[in-house]
C-alpha cells in the first residue's frame, strides 16, 4: 500500500507563490518543470488545506481551476490551446519571480530608514494659474466634468421655445386666403398678398400658394418688377383642379 505523502501546509501569500515553491523543490528553471505534473502537486495541496479546515483564499480555488482547465485541454487530440495557455502560466510566474526578487532587494535596501522619500520641503504657494490649453482641450475637460449621465438629460422647455412657439402657415391655407382676396376685383397688385404677412412661415407659404395657382392656370403675373399683377382667370378657361 502506497503511503500518501505528508504535506507541511506553510502560509503562501497567494497561488504563484505556493506554484514557485513546488517548482523550487525540483531545483529546475520553470520553463523546464512539467506542468502536468505541477498541476497534480498543487491540487494535493490544495485537498489537503482543506482536509486541515484550513480557510482558503478564492484565488487559490480559482487558480485550481485554471489547471484542471489546462489539463483537460491538454487530454485532446490537437495540444495548441493547452500549449498556449502553459505558456502563459510560465510567462505569469517569471514576472511573478522578478517581482519577488525585486522586492527582496527593496527590502535590504530599506532597513535602517524610516521613509525612502525626500523630508517635505516647504515652498510657497502661487494661486495664478499660468499652464495654458487649448480651446479643444477645455472643452474635453468640460464634457468630463458634466459626465456621461449629464449629457444625457434631455434639454430644458425653453430651448423649444423658438420651434415650436412659431405659427406654421400651411400652403392650402393661403391658397384658399388668395382666392377669397382676388376674387372680389379680379386682379390685385403682388406685393399686396404679401404686406400684411406676420412671419417668414407666412411669407414663404403666401409664396409656394401663388407658385400653385399659376401652375394650375387658376391666376396670371401681368407687367414688371413693383407693378407686377396677379390676374385671377376663370375657372372655365384652366384646370379647376389645385395639385
Amino acid at each position: 500500500m502506497t503511503e500518501k505523502p505528508l504535506y507541511k501546509l506553510e502560509i503562501f501569500e497567494g497561488p504563484m507563490d505556493l506554484l514557485l515553491s513546488l517548482i523550487s523543490k525540483r531545483k529546475v528553471s520553470i520553463n523546464d518543470v512539467p506542468i502536468l505534473e505541477l498541476i497534480e502537486q498543487y491540487l494535493d495541496y490544495v485537498k489537503a488545506m482543506q482536509v486541515e479546515n484550513l480557510d482558503i483564499a478564492s484565488e487559490f480555488l480559482e487558480m485550481a481551476a485554471r489547471l484542471i482547465y489546462i489539463k483537460t485541454v491538454s487530454l485532446l487530440p490537437v495540444h495548441d490551446e493547452a500549449d498556449r495557455l502553459t505558456e502563459e502560466l510560465k510567462g505569469e510566474l517569471t514576472e511573478y519571480l522578478d517581482c519577488q526578487l525585486v522586492a527582496g532587494k527593496l527590502s535590504k535596501i530599506s532597513k535602517g530608514f524610516d521613509y525612502l522619500s525626500r523630508e517635505p520641503v516647504e515652498f510657497e504657494e502661487n494661486p495664478v494659474y499660468t499652464r495654458i490649453h487649448e480651446p479643444s482641450e477645455l472643452f474635453k475637460a468640460y464634457l468630463s466634468a458634466v459626465g456621461k449621465g449629464q449629457r444625457r438629460l434631455p434639454p430644458p422647455i425653453e430651448a423649444f421655445n423658438g420651434i415650436v412657439a412659431q405659427k406654421i402657415v400651411s400652403v392650402s391655407s393661403r391658397i384658399s386666403k388668395i382666392l377669397r382676396q382676388i376674387s372680389v376685383t379680379g386682379k390685385l397688385k403682388f406685393l399686396a398678398f404679401f404686406e400684411k404677412a406676420e412671419s417668414k412661415s407666412e411669407l414663404v407659404a403666401t409664396f409656394l400658394a401663388l407658385l400653385t395657382l399659376s401652375k394650375a392656370k387658376r391666376i396670371k403675373f401681368t407687367g414688371e418688377q413693383n407693378d407686377l399683377n396677379v390676374l385671377l382667370i376663370k375657372t372655365e378657361r384652366g384646370s379647376s383642379k389645385i395639385d
